[in-house]
């Protein structure tokens, strides 16, 4: 768990917190965020991504978006990866700015598997951890399309992509990031894995609940022997919903449970856990946070839908260690001095969330009007 420190009078959010090796002057954690502004071939960080994180430096943590670990794992138009010369290059550039102004940034890398489309691959089926279609979208350059059923991976190719996430992980230590998070969430690869609707293999990876999670533990093992596991985050969404092939019910959530336990023995810097939505029908935030201090026993990360008052109420029933706000960093770059000083927080324009360009990503001004 977390070791924090006392601040008498300061709101939770506002005070310092030791996730694993990492020292946070805050709670506010930056979630990761697709924002789809790398509109170049290399598919590589610019300067502009660089002004955006840096504008929200205050953050006691910024989690970057996902990058790709690999050309096989693209699955959205325009969001950049870690996999080449040039990108790691534009990586460092981002994170040599946010040190600069006083922050702390840690990579988010991921894999798409079965989300992926032909269209990403140059006409190529994606892979997935069995031949089933997940039902679901992937953002290609024409638009919107259906997902189609992908071929399974093979072991060698298993492999294959556990040694990119290795290889990504390296590209991020040498960019200057200071830590690593796992994207394990939503309908991605290592979820698929951990999906028994998604993964039918009867090998190693596949056939039970600790089976269908070895690919998830193979992957925190190839990263944390590039950072240590003290540097290292897994963002999980026990909650997620995506029908007809992700379903919160009972036996998904029991899986879960017994994924915390086994991820406690992991010394790891944290797990970022995802609450439930509201409205489906599945547990409510508080009872979602007390169930996974119930089976974790390291430092959390709450999130999803948390606004100032509630995100203090959740730490001081010290059911996290912090908490991470994705939309509201969208519109108010200075998020931690708002909540420090009672300011309103901004509403975002959706239109221009994954618009391109300086509209809507590095324009919202501070409550200064910087």
């Amino acid at each position: 768990m977390s070791d924090p420190t006392s601040a008498s009078g300061t709101q939770p959010l506002l005070q310092p917190v030791r996730l694993g090796a990492l020292e946070l002057p805050n709670r506010v954690v930056m979630a990761p965020m697709t924002r789809s502004r790398a509109t170049n071939a290399e598919l590589a960080p610019t300067a502009l991504h660089a002004t955006y994180y840096t504008q929200r430096a205050g953050a006691g943590l910024i989690i970057s978006e996902g990058t790709w670990v690999s050309p096989d794992a693209i699955g959205f138009i325009n969001v950049p990866g870690i996999y080449t010369d040039a990108q790691t290059a534009g990586w460092a550039k981002v994170t040599e700015s946010v040190h600069a102004a006083g922050g702390r940034i840690i990579s988010q890398i991921g894999h798409v598997g079965a989300v992926s489309h032909p269209d990403h691959l140059g006409g190529r089926l994606p892979a997935g951890p069995s031949a089933i279609n997940p039902r679901d979208m992937s953002f290609t350059p024409d638009g919107p399309k259906d997902t189609v059923t992908p071929r399974a991976l093979t072991a060698a190719e298993i492999a294959t992509t556990i040694d990119t996430y290795r290889r990504a992980a390296a590209n991020a230590l040498r960019a200057g990031f200071d830590g690593l998070e796992i994207h394990a969430q939503a309908s991605h690869l290592v979820a698929q894995f951990l999906n028994p609707r998604l993964n039918q293999r009867t090998d190693a990876y596949g056939g039970s609940s600790e089976k269908r999670a070895q690919f998830l533990f193979d992957v925190v093992d190839a990263v944390s022997s590039v950072w240590g596991s003290d540097r290292v985050g897994v963002r999980l969404s026990p909650y997620w919903r995506r029908e007809p092939s992700f379903t919160a019910d009972d036996e998904v959530l029991a899986d879960y449970d017994l994924l915390l336990k086994r991820l406690s023995d992991t010394d790891l810097a944290y797990l970022h856990l995802l609450g439930p939505e509201p409205h489906t029908g599945t547990d409510d935030t508080s009872t979602a946070f007390t169930r996974f201090r119930t089976h974790y026993r390291g430092a959390v990360i709450a999130n999803l839908g948390f606004t100032q008052a509630t995100g203090n109420e959740l730490l001081e029933r010290e059911l996290a260690d912090a908490v991470s706000f994705g939309a509201p960093f969208i519109a108010n770059p200075d998020l931690v001095d708002r909540f420090a000083h009672g300011h309103p927080v901004a509403a975002g324009d959706r239109d221009t969330y994954y618009a391109g360009g300086a509209e809507g990503y590095t324009d919202y001004p501070t409550v200064t009007g910087s």
